[in-house]
């Protein structure tokens, strides 16, 4: 093992780190503000027209500029990477007047990304050159030049591209950042296209995807024995486990009532063993209890299951119309990865 003060791996990594770093902030320094200026009045434009980005490098670049294109999709600006040399062969087709391309080189003298820049000066694209050096022809070509540059590579030869595509990727995420803040870009908009994401799932995701449907229910009725009531908490759903609850058909002047495993061992300890055999399902639901619709968000389900901390509900009718539709259960939340401060612990402890 290395003394602690010998320099080792980690200090080493250290300084690329920072030397990384000190490159990124060098280029923060070099932008000039008129031309991001007229990069994000471009990438605007797009939103406006229903246009999208065009993103093309070569090598290292090229895989830079992926990233760029994936990052601008994500947060809603249309957003394709072309690969130049597919381009000259037919790929051009995609690129349409309204477009804007961004185009990545660290020498700006790509001989790909020259060839397809008079075709798309042609079409009257928009294109914003992102590059090492300001006085080359690629960005020269340009309407717009993002100066990308860097003194030297971290790699000890100052030959594979480090610095510089940090300094790349790293303008790419700004742009994207600003461009979210122009365009006001909410969570709720984010979300659309992170369906999968936790922030997602709250924003998108509604009770009607996660309820156990009525079909399964099988609704008991008001005379219901108490032998009928257990058979309905315990039966199990479809691929979800035991229903741990049942829905009483008419109870409560018709409205319906819902049963939970707690309902039942309140509703024992009020009766001796003796009258059990006697107990009937309406004696036993609560009437008129809190629901929500199809359409409320998981989000806020879970909001109203928890609303009141000393007693939180385990499961909430889904009512449309005035007709029982759905349960939504506690587990079912969890199990879509909806946590709060008392969802997993509710989700193991028995239904009050």
């Amino acid at each position: 093992m290395l003394p602690a003060s010998s320099p080792g791996p980690a200090s080493a990594l250290s300084r690329c780190l920072q030397e990384e770093a000190a490159a990124i902030a060098a280029a923060a320094g070099r932008l000039s503000s008129e031309q991001v200026e007229a990069a994000l009045e471009l990438l605007l434009g797009c939103r406006t027209r229903r246009a999208k980005l065009v993103v093309t490098g070569v090598g290292k670049s090229g895989i830079v500029a992926r990233k760029i294109a994936a990052t601008f999709s994500s947060i809603g600006l249309t957003a394709v990477f072309l690969n130049p040399t597919d381009a000259l062969h037919g790929d051009l087709g995609i690129v349409a007047a309204d477009d804007v391309a961004l185009l990545l080189s660290n020498s700006g003298e790509t001989e790909e990304l020259l060839a397809i820049l008079p075709h798309l000066k042609r079409r009257g694209t928009g294109r914003i050159a992102l590059v090492g050096r300001i006085d080359s022809a690629l960005a020269r070509g340009c309407d717009v030049v993002l100066d990308g540059s860097v003194d030297r590579e971290v790699c000890p030869l100052n030959l594979a591209p480090t610095a510089s595509t940090a300094v790349a990727m790293a303008i790419g995420d700004a742009l994207a950042a600003v461009w979210m803040e122009r365009a006001g870009i909410s969570p709720e908009d984010f979300a659309i296209n992170h369906p999968a994401g936790s922030l997602g799932r709250q924003l998108t995701l509604t009770v009607a995807e996660l309820m156990v449907p009525a079909s399964e229910l099988e609704p008991l009725a008001p005379e219901a024995p108490l032998s009928a009531v257990i058979g309905q908490l315990t039966r199990p759903t479809n691929g979800k486990g035991s229903l741990g609850a049942a829905w009483v058909q008419g109870a409560g002047n018709g409205s319906g009532g819902l049963i939970t495993d707690g309902d039942l061992r309140r509703t024992l300890q009020r009766h001796p063993p003796e009258a059990w055999a006697s107990v009937q399902a309406s004696a036993m639901a609560t009437t008129n209890p809190i629901s929500v619709t199809p359409v409320t968000l998981a989000a806020e389900a879970l909001s109203v299951m928890e609303r009141n901390p000393a007693q939180a509900l385990s499961v909430l009718p889904v009512i449309d119309g005035g007709e029982l539709v759905g349960l939504l259960r506690l587990h079912d939340l969890v199990q879509a990865g909806f946590t709060s401060n008392q969802a997993a612990s509710a989700a193991a402890a028995p239904n009050p």
